[in-house]
């Protein structure tokens, strides 16, 4: 979870900043499978999800794992453009798919949604930075309560990717 495109000023998938963040990705998703990790799960959303998406799917040929994608409403993105709606597609041919909500009935729906994800997950990959936040900022909130773990991409974590050129 973390970031949306547009969030980073990403306004094309030919942006040259996705370089810097794929690799990043591709180096914690190979540690986190070197530790064991078997599943992935992620939440539907644009940006920092699509692209860990991406990434895993080129580690598949290497890593055996599965993936899920457990969206928050089952009417998600349908007013999003084609091209986010191919990338929404994509979310849904993963191993596994389901729905918590037909549609957004109130904000209860999306506290109960996050708190469904930590009880039933071991830790999240996460890309935010407190400094800038976003509407994730209360799944964060949360995580940070229960001592949840997260491994946290940030800025300077990626200054350091770009810099190994």
């Amino acid at each position: 979870m973390g970031y949306k495109s547009f969030e980073l000023g990403i306004f094309s998938d030919k942006d040259p900043k996705l370089a810097v963040i794929k690799r990043a990705i591709k180096k914690d998703l190979i540690a986190f499978f070197e530790d064991g990790v078997d599943w992935l799960i992620f939440t539907g959303n644009l940006g920092f999800e699509v692209w860990v998406l991406d990434v895993a799917k080129e580690l598949q040929q290497e890593y055996d794992f599965s993936m899920a994608c457990l969206f928050l409403f089952e009417d998600q993105g349908q007013s999003w453009s084609e091209s986010n709606q191919e990338k929404l597609a994509r979310f849904k041919q993963l191993d596994f798919v389901k729905y918590s909500y037909p549609s957004y009935q109130g904000p209860s729906q999306l506290k109960n949604y996050n708190r469904f994800l930590l009880e039933n997950t071991d830790r999240a990959y996460l890309f935010y930075d407190r400094d800038h936040e976003t509407s994730l900022k209360y799944l964060y909130q949360m995580m940070q309560e229960v001592a949840y773990e997260v491994k946290e991409l940030s800025f300077d974590r990626l200054n350091e990717v770009a810099s190994e050129d």
